[in-house]
């Protein structure tokens, strides 16, 4: 499976960081029941590895993916391999990270913010892209990207709440990732909408 598949039909990822593995299967669920399938759990410390492999477990059991993000390095993609994650996900882009993550059978969604970032990738065979920090590259990035790019596949990430995920999308994302927003229980009757189309 690769990243289209993953994202076949869906608008919205939920970024559960930081979160207990209770708190994090909670979230998770709520997600899934939401209709929102996708779901990452950042790894920017080993200590949240256990809250990693729960939510893939919670996952298994409903049949939803769930993949590791910040994964900035080939150690890093390792764990996630070892953790059960369906895909990874990472700030920035980097050949290594990306070459470790196919190669454990990972796609990989590296993180972009310039045209030759952009460009990078693509030469590398990478559509989909994050688009990070979304919130300070602006909605009038993703319309200005799509020009250049109409291959790219980019998911709005990094300060992306339910109350402007809909102008992401209207400008030319192809996906929002909402993490620090899902904190705020008046946001998921929004994402619900947005989920909905």
């Amino acid at each position: 499976m690769d990243l289209t598949d993953l994202f076949a039909g869906q608008r919205v990822m939920a970024i559960l960081r930081g979160m207990s593995e209770q708190t994090t299967v909670e979230l998770a669920n709520r997600a899934w029941d939401l209709g929102i399938d996708l779901v990452e759990v950042p790894i920017q410390s080993p200590d949240a590895l256990p809250a990693l492999r729960a939510a893939v477990a919670a996952g298994r059991s409903r049949g939803r993916p769930v993949g590791a993000g910040t994964v900035t390095t080939p150690a890093r993609v390792a764990a996630a391999a070892e953790a059960g994650a369906a895909f990874t996900v990472a700030p920035g882009f980097d050949g290594e990270v990306l070459a470790a993550s196919l190669a454990a059978g990972l796609p990989h969604l590296p993180g972009v913010a310039t045209p030759s970032e952009i460009q990078q990738a693509l030469r590398h065979g990478v559509t989909w892209l994050k688009a990070f920090p979304a919130s300070v590259l602006g909605t009038a990035w993703f319309a200005a990207m799509r020009g250049p790019f109409p291959e790219a596949n980019l998911v709005a990430t990094g300060g992306v709440s339910a109350h402007d995920a809909a102008d992401y999308l209207a400008a030319g994302a192809r996906a929002v990732a909402v993490g620090s927003a899902l904190a705020d229980p008046s946001q998921w009757k929004r994402l619900a909408e947005i989920v909905g189309g």
